[in-house]
């Protein structure tokens, strides 16, 4: 028999060392299957929800992550689409072949590149002309869901102008044409 004073002592564990401790993030709460939790009230970016009246907007680097839900961006798309000079983009032609064939992914890629050259900066060369009418199912998309310009931008989705467009932003923008580009090639 092993008394106790006979058995091996355990290796002591070493104390963390002494620094800054990092808290938990403040934000929403995650779950690993569906993604950061959202108040159904709140948009992207922008701040409410179509629909939801005028409310205070979120700042947009709170969730850089945070991607709008596709019923509220439906929402969303089906209000701006109502207005007549809207309602007139569809993908058309060839256009509508180069969405088709290029595919989601690169139509995303393509979408951001873009995104960043003409529309991100605070003061984009030729705002509100620097987006053709056709020659790219983004172009086309850009017109169709208002994120053609900055002034644009600010009037419909509460972007302001005068600033540099931050992570968060480009991203919803890059969404929103994208889902626009993916209604219009589902519906024939």
């Amino acid at each position: 028999m092993v008394s106790s004073s006979d058995a091996p002592m355990p290796e002591p564990t070493p104390e963390p060392a002494a620094g800054p401790t990092r808290k938990p993030a403040a934000g929403p709460a995650r779950h690993p299957s569906t993604g950061p939790a959202r108040h159904p009230s709140t948009g992207p970016v922008g701040g409410p929800a179509a629909g939801s009246g005028t409310g205070t907007p979120r700042d947009p680097d709170a969730d850089p992550d945070a991607v709008p839900a596709p019923a509220w961006l439906d929402r969303r798309l089906d209000a701006i689409g109502r207005q007549p000079f809207r309602a007139r983009f569809h993908l058309r032609g060839r256009d509508r072949v180069t969405a088709e064939t290029r595919g989601p992914a690169t139509l995303r890629w393509h979408a951001r590149d873009l995104i960043t050259q003409r529309l991100a900066p605070a003061a984009p060369y030729k705002d509100g002309k620097q987006t053709p009418y056709r020659g790219h199912p983004v172009f086309v998309a850009q017109h169709a869901t208002a994120t053609c310009c900055r002034g644009c931008l600010e009037r419909w989705h509460r972007i302001p102008q005068g600033r540099e467009l931050s992570r968060a932003e480009r991203a919803y923008v890059v969404e929103v044409i994208c889902r626009w580009i993916e209604r219009e090639v589902a519906g024939g």
